[in-house]
């Protein structure tokens, strides 16, 4: 499962899938590099708010993430995004900076562990 920052100019043969709960700014909504967007897998705007980005609470905020998907609205969110990744070959896109300390890495994650 590859992450990538939705301004990236690479294009492939996989779908690109916006995991972010706010449409990016500067990205049109008809943009060719979002093929989907399933902003209800993205953590909420408390959780995302007390991590700030901050990579010594990657840790903890990966555990408080998993939390939120663990709940009904989570599993959902996540089960939908796990339908579309297994329908093609999949890249997830987020307009994070900090790729390896995302949500969108949790996310990777997670799919390619329930695979």
């Amino acid at each position: 499962m590859q992450v990538e920052r939705v301004y990236d100019e690479s294009r492939d043969a996989t779908a690109h899938i916006l995991v972010d709960r706010l449409w990016p700014r500067g990205v049109r909504k008809d943009d060719p590099r979002v093929d989907e967007w399933v902003p209800e897998v993205a953590p909420s705007t408390e959780l995302r708010r007390w991590y700030g980005h901050q990579p010594e609470r990657f840790e903890e905020f990966t555990r408080r993430y998993e939390r939120e998907l663990d709940t009904a609205e989570g599993a959902a969110a996540l089960a939908r995004l796990t339908e579309l990744a297994g329908e093609r070959p999949t890249t997830l896109v987020t307009a994070t900076r900090d790729l390896d300390h995302s949500h969108a890495k949790v996310l990777a994650h997670l799919l390619e562990e329930n695979a």
